[in-house]
C-alpha cells in the first residue's frame, strides 16, 4: 500500500530540482494562507454579515408591522423616518405581484445569508443583488401589493473581506516571488555543474569550470574540476604515448618493406609483405582507438548527406539505402563518419547484402544497418562492443583485426548521448541500431 502511494506521489512530483524546491516552499505558504482565510471567513466575516443581515431584516419586519397600524398620512412620515435613520428607501407598489424569476446567486454568501434571515420573518419575498452595484432590491408581499426596500449593500455585508483578501494574497505572492529568486540562485550552480558533467561525458571540451553556490555545491564543483583535469591529462598522455609508439614502429616497418623488395624468393617476399600490411592495419586501428575521444568541435550538419557520401565511397552494389533528405544533427561530424565507416566495413567483411536506413522519431534519430552475414550470437553481443574482443571461432578470417571497430563505434555514439544495440536482422544476419538524440 505504502509502496503504491509512494510511487504515485513520485509521478506527481516535478522532475526538476527548481520546481521541487519551489513546491516545498510554496505549498506551506499557500496552505497557511488558506487556513487563515477559512478561519477568518468562518469565524469573523460570515458571522459579522449574519448579524448585520439579521439587524436589517428585523428593521424591515418592524417597519411592516408598524406600517399596518399607521394611518395613511402617518405612513409617509414612517417611510421618511426609516430613510433618514436606517438608509432604507421604501416604496409601496399597489396591485403588483412578486416576480417568479429567482435572481439569487447560490455561490454568494451574502445571498445565502439574506435568504435564511428573510425565511425566518416572511413567507413571501423576492430580492435581487445583481441589478444594482451598491443596492439590494428587496420586495415583500403586503396586502394587495408589494413593499419595495432598496437596501445599501454595506448594511448587509462587510467590505473588509476584500481588504483582507488583498492583505492575504499580496504577502503570499511576495513570499513566493522572493522564494523563486532565492531558489534560482541556489539551483543555478547545480544546473551549471550538471551541464558541465554532461558535456564532459559526451567527450566535448569543457571550458574552465568555476564552482559557485553553497559550500557543499562548491566542493562538488572543485572535485569535478579535479577529476576532469585528471582524466583529460590521462587521455592526452595515452594519445601521446600511442602516437610516439606509432612513429617508432612505422620507421622499422618502412625499412622492412624496402628490404623485402630485394628478396629474390617472391613467394616468401609476398607472405612477409602481407604480414607487414597486417601490422600496419593493426597499428592504424590502435591509433584510431586512441584518438576516438579527441576534442572535436560540435557542429550542426546534414546527417543524411554524410551517410550518403560515406556509402558512395565504397562503390558497392550490395549496399542499398533508405535515407530521407535533410536530417540535421548537432555533433562531431568526423567522429560520426568514422563510426559509419567502422560499421559498414564490418558488414562488408562478413556479408554480401547490406541495407542502411535512417528514421526520425520525435526525440531521436534512428540509423539501422542490416546485413545477411553470419550474425553475432546473443551471448556475445555485449562482448563485441568491448575493446580488443574478437569472436575467433566464427570469424577466423579476421586475422588483421584487433577487435576495435565496433568498440570505437560504440564509444562515438555514447559520447553523443546515444546508444547502439545489436540484434538479428530480418535476413538472419546482424542488425546494428543506432539511437541519437537531437
Amino acid at each position: 500500500m505504502f509502496y503504491g502511494l509512494n510511487k504515485f506521489i513520485k509521478k506527481l512530483l516535478p522532475k526538476r530540482l527548481f520546481y521541487r524546491s519551489l513546491l516545498i516552499v510554496a505549498v506551506p505558504i499557500i496552505g497557511l494562507q488558506l487556513t487563515i482565510s477559512i478561519v477568518f471567513f468562518d469565524s469573523l466575516w460570515i458571522k459579522t454579515n449574519k448579524g448585520m443581515t439579521n439587524s436589517v431584516v428585523s428593521e424591515i419586519f418592524t417597519f411592516t408591522e408598524a406600517y399596518k397600524n399607521e394611518k395613511d398620512y402617518n405612513k409617509q412620515k414612517l417611510t421618511d423616518l426609516y430613510y433618514q435613520n436606517f438608509r432604507l428607501s421604501i416604496n409601496y407598489l399597489e396591485n403588483e405581484k412578486l416576480s417568479k424569476n429567482v435572481s439569487e446567486r447560490w455561490y454568494s454568501p451574502m445571498d445565502r445569508t439574506l435568504r435564511r434571515e428573510l425565511k425566518n420573518k416572511f413567507k413571501y419575498y423576492w430580492f435581487d443583488t445583481l441589478s444594482y452595484k451598491e443596492t439590494v432590491d428587496l420586495k415583500i408581499k403586503y396586502q394587495d401589493g408589494i413593499l419595495q426596500f432598496l437596501i445599501p449593500k454595506d448594511r448587509i455585508t462587510n467590505s473588509s473581506a476584500r481588504l483582507f483578501g488583498l492583505w492575504i494574497t499580496l504577502p503570499a505572492f511576495l513570499l513566493i516571488f522572493i522564494a523563486i529568486i532565492f531558489l534560482k540562485n541556489q539551483t543555478r550552480p547545480i544546473i551549471s555543474l550538471a551541464r558541465a558533467s554532461e558535456k564532459f561525458g559526451r567527450g566535448e571540451d569543457v571550458e574552465e569550470f568555476r564552482p559557485s553556490g553553497a559550500l557543499e555545491i562548491r566542493q562538488a564543483g572543485y572535485e569535478f574540476d579535479k577529476m576532469r583535469k585528471r582524466i583529460t591529462r590521462h587521455l592526452n598522455q595515452r594519445s601521446e604515448m600511442l602516437s610516439g609508439i606509432s612513429h617508432d614502429l612505422r620507421t622499422p616497418l618502412t625499412r622492412i618493406k624496402l628490404q623485402l623488395a630485394f628478396i629474390k624468393d617472391k613467394e616468401i617476399s609476398k607472405k612477409l609483405s602481407n604480414d607487414v600490411t597486417e601490422m600496419e592495419k593493426m597499428l592504424n586501428e590502435y591509433l584510431q582507438f586512441a584518438s576516438s575521444g579527441s576534442a572535436e568541435k560540435t557542429e550542426t550538419f546534414d546527417l543524411s548527406d554524410l551517410l550518403e557520401s560515406t556509402v558512395i565511397k565504397y562503390e558497392r552494389k550490395e549496399i542499398t539505402t533508405d535515407i530521407p533528405e535533410r536530417v540535421f544533427l548537432d555533433g562531431r561530424k568526423n567522429l560520426i563518419e568514422r563510426c559509419f565507416n567502422n560499421l559498414i566495413d564490418n558488414s562488408i567483411k562478413y556479408s554480401t547484402s547490406i541495407l542502411i536506413s535512417l528514421k526520425k522519431s520525435p526525440n531521436s534519430i534512428i540509423i539501422i544497418i542490416d546485413d545477411d552475414g553470419p550474425g553475432i550470437p546473443e551471448n556475445e553481443r555485449e562482448n563485441v562492443l568491448k575493446p580488443f574482443y574478437k569472436i575467433d571461432k566464427s570469424r577466423s578470417d579476421s586475422k588483421s583485426s584487433v577487435g576495435l571497430g565496433l568498440s570505437i563505434a560504440s564509444d562515438i555514439i555514447r559520447s553523443h548521448g546515444g546508444n547502439i544495440s545489436l540484434e538479428r536482422s530480418p535476413t538472419n544476419g546482424l542488425r546494428v541500431t543506432i539511437f541519437l538524440p537531437f
